[in-house]
């Protein structure tokens, strides 16, 4: 019989001669490699998984045009070639006009967009009824149902009014004697109009504001406030902002009148183009939010009714760490297709907050474990010295060394370790999945690699753990034993 056989021959009648002892052992080595190794496996899942559950909360990055750029579908493509295909979850072009319901002489503003993309990036949105799948269909947003009354399955007419300027210069307007028309949006984006008069020296010499649109007794005011509507008489175009006074009160209408006079055209340079069209409601949108003042149609019928295919913003949302989605954001902004990327930080910040945070409890928890697994073995293996103090005793009188002994005690403690880690390395992949579909919702997968790792980092914990009662073993002295004492 070889030494390798003998050795393995005592390990095994020892551990077999203990089988209770060693059996909680066994059992004390395998629940810690079970923790170890389902805590490991999700702590490396949970990004995936904490990024798939916080992308329930919106989009994490915006795209705006930079300067006097436009934002179309084209860039946004480019845009998006800068971002790996697999880490985007969606991508949401919008674009924002205001519309005019001429049956109920209201306008509300009305976002395009793309429905398979909102379903992506805004998965928060609760649809009572269906979203649109079909040209000139619309998701009306319960806040408007509610003020006009329309249902799932209503029609509503549409109708976008747009006045497009001349190639002349905006100067060219600005003559003496001239009258003049422009609009902008003021509280709440409600639109107010005003009508300008120049006078021989092209300054103004009257002015009339329509803002009943504007609250009533604040914003209102600044159409019928003498004193306000007194700083406009005399002053040239263009207006400086800080050459009016706003009306107390009313400082986001009075900046929208300001901006009205400056866009204000002559009406014969101009062209009055007006795109009616019926829409079926398909859907009231509930989110709790301003989403429920808008009324959303394909990009392509708002394209239509305007006449242009630009964009006001893209909502993106990518699955990546804080780290990366800020490389992201910079490659998009520096590739010089006129976009400028923007985090959602209250997102973002919060995804890396409670991911560090979860992650720190996983690895607090797995350390735990493994220090009272080193416990519970080095206590049980003193209590296994105990037991044969007269057996060490007899084998050191006999001549066996302190290697021997140390040796069969190690090799023990590893076996032990081996198979505890073998047999918690299969349970804690059980104890992830039932953790992570009960938590996340979503399984996770095997990894091969964490099945070496969990033995050996068992065995390894099991050696360190027998060190002390090793040292109680070699420590014994035969002479003192063997008398009985």
């Amino acid at each position: 019989m070889t030494k390798r056989k003998m050795f393995l021959r005592m390990i095994t009648a020892s551990l077999l001669r203990r089988r209770s002892r060693m059996l909680i052992a066994l059992l004390s080595i395998a629940v810690g490699a079970t923790i170890l190794s389902g805590l490991v496996t999700i702590y490396y899942d949970v990004p995936r998984q904490m990024g798939a559950q916080f992308r329930s909360y919106g989009a994490n990055m915006i795209l705006l045009p930079e300067g006097n750029s436009t934002l179309t579908m084209d860039t946004l493509d480019t845009a998006l070639k800068t971002i790996p295909e697999e880490n985007v979850v969606g991508a949401t072009p919008y674009r924002y006009v205001r519309l005019d319901m001429p049956s109920r002489q209201q306008s509300f503003t009305s976002a395009g967009t793309d429905f398979s993309q909102v379903q992506k990036t805004s998965p928060y949105f609760s649809v009572d009824g269906e979203y649109p799948e079909k040209t000139r269909q619309v998701l009306v947003g319960k806040e408007i149902a509610d003020t006009i009354g329309v249902k799932v399955g209503s029609s509503m007419e549409l109708s976008y009014k747009n006045t497009a300027v001349s190639s002349q210069e905006a100067s060219g307007d600005w003559v003496p004697g001239a009258s003049l028309t422009g609009s902008a949006e003021g509280f709440n984006e409600a639109v107010l109009t005003v009508n300008v008069t120049l006078d021989e020296n092209a300054a103004i010499e009257s002015i009339e504001i329509d803002a009943s649109s504007q609250t009533e007794n604040i914003g209102a005011l600044v159409g019928t406030d003498p004193v306000y509507l007194k700083q406009f008489i005399g002053k040239t175009l263009p207006l400086d902002g800080e050459d009016i006074d706003a009306l107390a009160g009313a400082t986001i209408s009075s900046q929208a009148v300001v901006d009205a006079v400056n866009t204000a055209r002559s009406t014969e340079n101009a062209v009055a183009r007006e795109n009616t069209e019926r829409f079926e409601v398909t859907g009231i949108l509930s989110t709790g939010g301003e989403e429920e003042s808008y009324i959303y149609m394909a990009l392509e019928d708002l394209q239509k009714l305007t006449g242009e295919e630009i964009l006001d913003v893209a909502e993106l949302s990518v699955s990546a760490g804080a780290e990366e989605l800020e490389e992201y954001s910079n490659s998009i902004t520096g590739a010089g297709l006129g976009i400028s990327s923007r985090l959602v930080k209250r997102v973002t910040k919060s995804e890396a907050s409670v991911l560090g945070k979860l992650q720190a409890l996983v690895f607090l928890v797995t350390v735990v474990v493994l220090l009272l697994t080193m416990i519970c073995v080095s206590t049980t293996m003193m209590a296994v010295v105990s037991e044969r103090r007269r057996e060490i005793g007899l084998r050191k009188a006999l001549g066996a060394s302190d290697g021997s002994i140390r040796k069969e005690f190690l090799g023990e403690g590893m076996f032990l370790g081996g198979l505890g880690g073998l047999l918690g390395a299969v349970l804690g992949f059980v104890f992830a999945q039932v953790v992570s579909i009960n938590v996340f919702g979503s399984s996770i997968n095997f990894q091969p690699l964490l099945l070496p790792v969990t033995v050996i980092v068992s065995m390894a914990i099991a050696a360190v753990s027998c060190q002390l009662p090793i040292k109680r073993a070699v420590a014994i002295d035969p002479a003192i034993v063997l008398k009985g004492e």
